[in-house]
C-alpha cells in the first residue's frame, strides 16, 4: 500500500517551514527546554541537520528517473525486434510461398503461429515468449532450410540474442517498479516524520507563548507556510 502525505502543502513549502519553525525553536530553546526533559539545544540542533538532510537529498529527487530510463531501454529493444522478426516472417511467406506446409511449420516452430498477434498488440510478455520459443526452436537444420532459400543468417543470429538482452531488461524494469515504490515510500516518510515532529513542537510551544502573540506566531505552520507566499511574492516583484 502507498504512503501519503500527512500534509496538504507542497514538499518544498513543508520542508521550508518546517526549517523555519526548527530555527525559532533553537532560538528559543532556553526558554522551551524548561518544559520539556528532551527539549534540548543538541536536540534543536539535530532537528535543523535532519529537514537539511531531507531539503538537500530528498527533496526534488526524481525517484522514478531510473524506472523511466530502464522502461526507455526496453522500448528501444523492442523496436528493432518487432522490425526483425516482422522481416523474418516476411521472408519466410515469400521464400516458401510455393510450400505452405513448410512455411506453417516453420511460422508454428519458431513461435509465430502462437505469439505474433500478441506482439502485434504491443504485448512484452508475447514478445518474451515469441522470442525464447525462435531461439529454442532454431535448429541447425532449419537454419540451413531457411538461409538457403536466401535469408541472411545474421537476422537470425540478431533475433537469438535478443532474447536474453529482452528478458534482462524486462526483469530490471520488473525489479525497479518494486524499488521504485520502496525509494518513495522512503521519502514521504522522511518528510512525514518531519511534518509531524514540527506539528508537535508547535502544538506545544504555540501554548506556551500563547500569552506573547509574535513568538506564538513563530510556531504557528500555517503562518509560516503564508510568510514563504508573502516571501516568494515580494521576490517575484523585485526581479
Amino acid at each position: 500500500m502507498s504512503l501519503n502525505r500527512n500534509y496538504n502543502y507542497k514538499d518544498v513549502d513543508m520542508l521550508m517551514a518546517s526549517k523555519t519553525i526548527a530555527e525559532s525553536f533553537k532560538a528559543n530553546i532556553s526558554e522551551l527546554s524548561t518544559t520539556r526533559t528532551d527539549w534540548t539545544e543538541q536536540y534543536a540542533d539535530e532537528l535543523i541537520g535532519r529537514i537539511d538532510s531531507a531539503i538537500e537529498n530528498n527533496l526534488g529527487v526524481d525517484v522514478k528517473k531510473v524506472l523511466r530510463d530502464a522502461t526507455a531501454s526496453l522500448v528501444a529493444i523492442q523496436i528493432p525486434a518487432k522490425r526483425d522478426l516482422s522481416y523474418f516472417k516476411t521472408q519466410v511467406d515469400d521464400d516458401f510461398k510455393k510450400d505452405s506446409s513448410k512455411k506453417n511449420e516453420i511460422l508454428k516452430t519458431l513461435g509465430f503461429s502462437k505469439h505474433l498477434k500478441g506482439v502485434q498488440k504491443g504485448n512484452q510478455e508475447s514478445l518474451l515468449q515469441l522470442l525464447y520459443t525462435f531461439r529454442t526452436n532454431i535448429t541447425a537444420s532449419l537454419r540451413a532450410d531457411i538461409t538457403s532459400q536466401g535469408m541472411n543468417p545474421t537476422l537470425i543470429d540478431k533475433i537469438v540474442d535478443y532474447a536474453d538482452t529482452f528478458r534482462e531488461a524486462n526483469t530490471i524494469q520488473e525489479n525497479l517498479k518494486e524499488t521504485t515504490k520502496e525509494i518513495t515510500q522512503e521519502i514521504t516518510s522522511t518528510f512525514n516524520a518531519i511534518y509531524d515532529e514540527i506539528v508537535g513542537i508547535c502544538k506545544k510551544a504555540s501554548v506556551f507563548y500563547q500569552y506573547e502573540p509574535l513568538k506564538k506566531e513563530q510556531f504557528t505552520f500555517s503562518k509560516a507556510i503564508a510568510n514563504l507566499g508573502a516571501a516568494r511574492k515580494v521576490a517575484e516583484e523585485a526581479i
